[in-house]
């Protein structure tokens, strides 16, 4: 089943969540709703799953209206599994009754093929608080697709889990659903689980969808800085373009310095990898503040004149408390035209 969302918005009273959101979960797929805290993502989530109301647009499964304004069928009324942060097992049953919960008449064969797909075969008969988090989580994940949903909704299902373990789960997470076919939607705000589980990720900011891709659309080819910054771990950094250069806090750099074609605009957010900078010696350049050997490396932090820091990755030996000026590497630095 697909999943599709069109021209969603949502408020709670004067404050906009999500404001004319389309986009779709095709399917079979895992989709990841990324963005930072308050983006709107856990409410797109709510509609779909049915603990909210939806206020304007339309949402689909399989290219029929689920949800619209005066439509809005409770969450048991609708093909749609949910597995949250917590899991929220019902701490009085035991895991077994947790799986056979959302399919009445279910036998303890078929939960006991469950308990096994999600690696806790023999462990029915425990409950929620004798497993560790990371099996509660599996349970959780058992539980919603039991009853074979057409949409499984994940509110950040890892969050409350020990980063070791959230990546082995992640992984096996994605390993059973691409098995078995379950179209996902799974809200996240971090990078990293984005391009781990999703076959595609939609990125939020402000209540609206800024870029939808595959991870590698997104990594290699962002639609703007900040999409950059968030899957390249690069900074993001304001310019002005002058003729042939580039004045930055940091001083000219040539245009050169930019990979493919620089935009026509005048103002410019650049796009900057530590690595693709280097340090040269110069009395009247710019102060080091901090300088950390990383081995082959060396990441080294500047100040500009302007009291701005900016991290440079070099392999060339740089002194604390000394002055130098930054040098971009020819074709390092993407440019994007900056809306003033």
């Amino acid at each position: 089943m697909s999943l599709e969302f069109r021209h969603i918005a949502h408020a709670y009273g004067e404050v906009t969540a999500v404001g004319d959101v389309s986009f779709s979960a095709a399917a079979g797929e895992i989709t990841c709703l990324l963005g930072s805290s308050g983006c709107g993502k856990s409410t797109l989530l709510g509609l779909a799953a049915g603990m909210l109301s939806v206020q304007a647009g339309e949402i689909l499964v399989d290219g029929e209206v689920m949800a619209a304004p005066g439509l809005n069928p409770p969450p048991e009324a609708r093909p749609v599994g949910i597995v949250f942060q917590d899991g929220a097992l019902f701490p009085h049953m035991t895991i077994a009754r947790n799986v056979a919960f959302g399919r009445p008449g279910g036998g303890s064969d078929e939960v006991e093929a469950w308990l096994e797909r999600v690696g806790l075969a023999g462990l029915g008969a425990r409950y929620p608080h004798e497993l560790s988090g990371g099996q509660q989580q599996r349970a959780a994940l058992a539980r919603a697709m039991a009853p074979g949903p057409g949409v499984l909704l994940m509110d950040e299902p890892f969050a409350s889990v020990d980063i070791v373990l959230r990546r082995a789960l992640r992984r096996e997470c994605r390993r059973l659903l691409r098995n078995r076919g379950t179209t996902t939607v799974m809200v996240t705000h971090d990078p990293e689980e984005a391009l781990d589980i999703a076959d595609r990720i939609a990125v939020m900011a402000d209540g609206r969808i800024v870029q939808v891709g595959t991870p590698d659309d997104l990594h290699e080819r962002p639609a703007s800085a900040g999409v950059g910054a968030i899957f390249g771990g690069a900074q993001v950094m304001a310019a002005r373009r002058e003729g042939e250069r580039l004045a930055t806090p940091f001083g000219l750099w040539p245009l050169s310095c930019v990979a493919g074609e620089v935009p026509e605009a005048r103002s410019l957010d650049l796009l900057i990898h530590a690595e693709t900078l280097d340090c040269e010696p110069d009395e009247a350049g710019l102060e080091v503040l901090d300088v950390h050997p990383l081995g082959v490396a060396t990441r080294v932090l500047v100040r500009s004149a302007q009291g701005e820091e900016i991290t440079v990755q070099t392999t060339s030996p740089v002194d604390e408390g000394s002055r130098y000026r930054i040098v971009p590497r020819e074709h390092g630095i993407r440019a994007f035209a900056r809306d003033d």
